[in-house]
């Protein structure tokens, strides 16, 4: 148990009294459920080998006639540190690597791929 201090009790506008009467109270019904989930999530997510994102997890539960949502169970995983995997692609940075530059605007010194004037057609040149 630890000390209740003056600062935390002003911190906190908690009374001390209030405080030391609220420490050896159960848990609540929802902190319980969450548990109980946070166990079968990981139960699934084990079982998936760790593909299996909060919708997918949210379909098993159900299954097993356990009414929870989406987002109930998105939340319970991301407190777990648990994410499915996804397959969509990593964002590509628009950053050029060092070293190369941006193609030169005015294009000196160089031909555009439809510039006709730099075709050669026989007989016409």
């Amino acid at each position: 148990m630890s000390v209740f201090s003056d600062r935390s009790h002003r911190l906190l506008e908690v009374s001390t009294s209030g405080y030391y009467a609220w420490l050896p109270r159960p848990d609540s019904q929802r902190t319980i459920d969450d548990r109980e989930l946070t166990d079968r999530i990981r139960h699934h997510n084990a079982e998936s080998r760790g593909t299996y994102g909060a919708r997918r997890i949210h379909a098993d539960l159900l299954a097993e006639d356990r009414e929870v949502g989406v987002k109930r169970v998105a939340g319970l995983m991301r407190n777990a540190g648990l994410e499915g995997v996804s397959r969509r692609r990593k964002t590509i940075s628009s950053i050029l690597d060092a070293g190369t530059g941006a193609p030169d605007p005015t294009n000196e010194g160089g031909q555009v791929a439809g510039d006709l004037d730099s075709y050669a057609i026989d007989g016409f040149n």
